[in-house]
């Protein structure tokens, strides 16, 4: 179930590496192995009283439904298709999610489970739901849940951001007055603390360069003379936009 605890829409991955889809005829339910069509996507509906079952809407606005009409005529399998529910009661549309290691399995109320076909036509991109007895078979009701979409928790409906360091202007005034304090300090350190890392580059620079000019005569510490120069330029360029960015942030 902790698949779906927090999923707003889900793909379902069968063991033949093909989605469940929903037919255009809004009816039919079949594995296609094209994942990015809408038509790959459910929509995770939890049962009211029962936190142990969900519901899977199509794209057509219909619910996946354990249907108790028979796949082939004499065989087991019984179809599964797109349907709206007879009434409130109607429980062929609920299905309970059995984790196995990283995959799941849906469960019917009848006990039987939501089953992706192989083999030849016309059991080849089928879905029934049944009660696999072969051994072959025992990984045909195993599913990969990828989830599309997540419901949003109560603090990302208040519009929570973190961390603090990211947010945008537009929302400091919803942090509160300690918050703002927490944050311009962070601010005013990190800025501080660049501010000393360029000012020891300049510093250095500064004595490599007096080194330099002791050795002018000679030609070929010329051009490192002057590489040495626009470095310390560039550096003194980004001092002093530190420095006005502490000065505008005081303001």
């Amino acid at each position: 179930m902790e698949f779906f605890n927090q999923a707003k829409a889900v793909r379902l991955k069968s063991h033949h590496d093909k989605y469940l889809v929903a037919d255009e005829d809004e009816e039919t339910v079949r594995q296609s192995r094209n994942g990015s069509s809408r038509r790959a996507r459910w929509t995770v509906e939890f049962v009211q009283g029962n936190n142990h079952q969900i519901r899977l809407k199509s794209c057509y606005g219909k619910y996946l439904t354990a249907s108790e009409n028979p796949f082939l005529l004499g065989m087991a399998g019984k179809r599964v298709v797109q349907d709206m529910p007879v009434s409130v009661q109607d429980c062929s549309i609920d299905w309970e999610p059995r984790t196995e290691g990283f995959s799941v399995k849906l469960k019917t109320r009848g006990g039987k489970f939501l089953r992706a076909n192989g083999s030849m036509p016309p059991w080849r991109n089928s879905v029934t739901h049944d009660i696999p007895h072969r051994t072959v078979t025992q990984d045909w009701v195993l599913w990969e849940v990828d989830v599309m979409d997540i419901i949003e928790s109560d603090l990302q409906l208040k519009g929570y951001i973190s961390p603090a360091s990211s947010f945008p202007s537009s929302v400091g005034s919803q942090l509160s007055s300690s918050q703002r304090s927490d944050v311009d300090c962070q601010l005013v350190s990190s800025l501080a603390s660049n501010t000393h890392s360029l000012a020891r580059e300049v510093w250095i620079l500064f004595i490599s360069s007096i080194i330099l000019l002791s050795n002018l005569l000679n030609r070929k510490y010329i051009m490192n003379f002057i590489n040495y120069f626009l470095n310390v330029l560039l550096i003194l360029i980004k001092v002093f936009s530190q420095i006005k960015c502490m000065n505008e942030y005081a303001r």
